[in-house]
């Protein structure tokens, strides 16, 4: 298998980085990633996450940045990233009006244009990260889909979660090669259960009321250790352009994040990545 780059969500050891986010740096480098994507600044200033990077090794690979933050100054946003040195910013998620079928949809379409013609002119790539609420129709196309088509693949690419994906119904793999040269960032994301079952995102604080909680457990897993076809997945993003692999587990159950976090990498290069 090709090598690739292989990044980590530090939303995915979110407490520790609060406490200690040097210290969780230093050991996701010490385990062998390459870079981190963030969610959050955890009450550094950009300046010193730069620091904080450049003295662990690591490459600031791209941040999650929440639309209403986006809104609220889009060029201290861009200029705070841009010191940070990431190459891509993605927006995570969306509330129920902005979602696809959502009464503010049209005006966040608007928004999400502009604000990745700023990153533009910046040298910062936008990119689009997908939940499985994504996937409803939309003018005879799912939701997801009419976004990408909204906006023209310069101004907006992807970054396919792959968990969402296999969780909505559809085969990761072939999702991403759906948008070959238009996604240089995959999540890799494993998990057990189905849709239907255990809300995952009750699991994690979020508010969806679609999933039974008495119905078959859902849990996210690390990479490798739940029902994903991981070589298929990285096989597709290899020949689709994907510059990075990001693990990402938005809760650890039984184990440390940072245990987690270990076991997905190791898993990464038991199979060549």
């Amino acid at each position: 298998m090709k090598k690739a780059l292989i990044g980590y969500q530090i939303y995915s050891a979110r407490e520790e980085a609060e406490k200690d986010l040097k210290g969780v740096l230093k050991a996701v480098k010490e385990m062998g990633y390459d870079g981190v994507e963030f969610a959050g600044m955890y009450n550094y200033t950009a300046e010193e996450i730069r620091k904080a990077l450049d003295e662990a090794g690591l490459i600031g690979i791209s941040a999650h940045v929440p639309l209403a933050v986006i809104e609220q100054d889009m060029f201290k946003t861009i200029s705070d990233y841009k010191t940070i040195g990431v190459k891509y910013i993605a927006i995570p998620y969306t509330d129920d009006m902005c979602r696809p079928g959502g009464e503010k949809f049209a005006a966040t379409l608007q928004v999400m244009a502009k604000f990745g013609r700023l990153c533009r002119e910046a040298g910062i790539q936008l990119l689009y990260h997908n939940h499985d609420f994504e996937f409803v129709k939309i003018s005879g196309v799912y939701g997801l889909d009419f976004i990408y088509q909204a906006i023209d693949c310069c101004t907006l690419k992807t970054e396919i979660d792959t968990c969402w994906v296999k969780y909505a119904g559809e085969n990761p793999a072939e999702y991403v090669r759906k948008y070959a040269g238009r996604c240089p960032v995959v999540h890799l994301k494993d998990y057990v259960g189905v849709k239907g079952g255990k809300n995952p995102y009750a699991l994690i604080g979020m508010e969806d009321d679609s999933a039974d909680p008495n119905e078959i457990a859902f849990e996210f897993r690390p990479v490798g250790h739940g029902c994903q076809d991981v070589p298929s997945i990285i096989e597709a993003g290899l020949e689709s352009g994907a510059e990075w692999f990001i693990v990402e587990q938005d809760l650890s159950v039984g184990r440390p994040p940072l245990e987690a976090c270990k076991m997905s990498i190791d898993y990464l290069k038991s199979i060549g990545l």
